[in-house]
């Protein structure tokens, strides 16, 4: 008999491992509480514009043509995909920017440009050391199985493998890290804030995060109708394996019988009976009690003080001057280290770093719409995780877009005024993902063993495993899909084991034909 399982969340996780899990035989429901699949990754609709609602940048794209390839497709055939020349635009002021590119040599000459000979041979030394910190955790870390503790992972590395272990820096703190690769502080501004990608402070994260500039140095890939679009593959490759994919349908509560999951019950009262089910939600919904008390004791909860950074962003439809945009552009704090002192204290940037995507420029340096034709741009501002206990009211609202306004000024963007848009503060992503208080990226990353206190795919109720940016890998549209990866993977191993160790149990079971032999639909 097939495993039946219900995943919880048409997230990128979700859908992950519901695409995976069916390839290999399962029949599995995926119950969505929204109109659209997607998670964070969705589409708001603005001045009759539909603008990407949530995640912007495509990286690490070589996980994604695995989860294609394991369902007997690619990812080619699904969505269009073009690699971005420039992969981002800095600005500090309206003298100048620096642009990074997928060309590690222009890079280098650009940085060289920028900031003096100095900074390109520290930019030198930096790439080569996020390389290296990536290429001794990629296979034991972001895609081995979670540990709460560093051993496991230590040994899977090689105790004999010391320079390895210290290459990861776990004990160093980012920024100060970052001050021996460059002594100009826009350049440490500029890669620190690679660790907001994870939802962290650069002031509070560890050196090991460097990682993340080596994952997009390898590679930013601009997707034809955004990574909604992505999430709508993956949701149909997921439905080409067998599995149902239900939208507009709430989980209310998971189901327990003699001490594992037994199903679910929708908010409508149907239930649907399964022997796994998959939470592709933060797993402080779980902790909290939304899924029901036997779910609320399978995960560990956060506490507010350890969650990640949280996010106002803007959906606008404007038209725009002045600097010379791409599709990712980062327009700097003068004073970074306030900018986060203040998340930290619960209050929103007086003067904050402003990320811009350009979302009708194309993958090329210079890709202006039109003179005088509106273009659609997404606006993100860091803020803290406070939307459960903190109202924004209509006054802070408009403050937090005359700050955000105020710095693109600076640094020579304009745009219309008064701004067509629609804000989303903490408190309405809270809305949208309660008990989080609007935390975007789950546990934040702060402190060496952060990431080992990130909710792995197992739970401490047998039947109830956890996925999505909120879990372990990490957070992020790459990171999220090997959580999907790795949920598929464990429940593949353990459904095996219960149904070796278990004859009797057939019903518990899955099927495991190949991948190959599995991708029939």
């Amino acid at each position: 008999m097939q495993a039946r399982v219900v995943v919880i969340g048409a997230g990128i996780g979700g859908l992950t491992s519901a695409a995976l899990l069916a390839a290999r035989g399962a029949d599995v429901t995926v119950c969505e509480k929204e109109a659209w699949v997607g998670g964070k990754a969705r589409r708001v609709l603005v001045d009759g514009a539909e603008i990407d609602g949530g995640p912007t940048v495509f990286t690490y794209r070589g996980v994604f043509d695995e989860v294609f390839a394991a369902c007997g497709t690619t990812l080619e055939d699904h969505v269009t995909v073009n690699k971005a020349e420039v992969i981002a635009r800095h600005a500090w002021d309206d003298s100048g920017y620096l642009d990074l590119f997928a060309d590690h040599e222009r890079s280098v000459d650009a940085v060289g440009a920028f900031a003096g000979a100095d900074a390109a041979r520290g930019y030198r030394s930096f790439t080569a050391e996020a390389q290296r910190i990536f290429e001794v955790l990629e296979d034991p870390f972001l895609r081995g199985d979670k540990a709460s503790t560093p051993l496991p992972m230590m040994w899977r590395i090689g105790p004999w493998r010391m320079r390895d272990m210290l290459a990861m820096r776990p004990f160093d703190g980012m920024w100060k890290a970052l001050g021996g690769h460059f002594k100009d502080t826009r350049l440490q501004q500029l890669f620190g804030r690679y660790a907001t990608y994870c939802g962290s402070s650069p002031f509070s994260a560890p050196a090991t995060l460097m990682l993340i500039a080596h994952v997009e140095a390898r590679g930013v890939w601009l997707i034809e109708g955004g990574i909604h679009a992505l999430a709508k593959a993956i949701a149909g490759l997921a439905t080409q394996q067998g599995a149902k994919v239900r939208t507009n349908a709430p989980v209310a509560e998971i189901l327990t019988a003699q001490g594992r999951t037994s199903g679910v019950r929708l908010a409508s009262g149907e239930v649907i009976p399964a022997d796994v089910v998959v939470c592709n939600g933060d797993p402080g919904a779980l902790a909290t009690g939304r899924f029901g008390q036997d779910a609320a004791r399978a995960v560990p909860a956060i506490p507010p003080g350890k969650r990640s950074l949280s996010a106002l962003v803007w959906y606008a439809h404007t038209k725009t001057s002045g600097f010379d945009l791409t599709h990712h552009n980062v327009f700097f704090s003068p004073d970074y280290a306030r900018e986060f002192r203040e998340i930290a204290a619960g209050q929103t940037p007086s003067d904050p770093t402003v990320y811009v995507c350009a979302i009708d420029r194309g993958a090329g340096e210079h890709a202006a719409p039109a003179s005088g034709v509106r273009e659609r741009i997404q606006i993100i501002v860091n803020a803290p995780a406070n939307g459960d206990v903190h109202d924004y009211t209509p006054e802070e609202r408009a403050r937090c877009t005359t700050a955000m306004m105020a710095t693109l000024k600076r640094c020579g963007l304009q745009l219309e005024e008064p701004l067509p848009h629609q804000l989303m503060t903490p408190q309405d992503w809270e809305g949208l993902f309660p008990s989080t208080g609007g935390a975007l990226y789950g546990r934040a990353s702060h402190g060496w063993a952060a990431s080992f206190q990130r909710q792995g795919p197992k739970t401490r109720l047998a039947g109830l495993y956890c996925t999505g940016g909120a879990t372990h890998p990490a957070a992020g549209v790459p990171m999220a899909a090997l959580s999907g990866q790795l949920a598929a993977r464990v429940i593949a191993k353990d459904l095996a084991s219960m149904r070796t160790s278990r004859p009797a149990a057939t019903a518990g079971g899955m099927s495991m034909p190949s991948a190959t032999t599995g991708s029939t639909g």
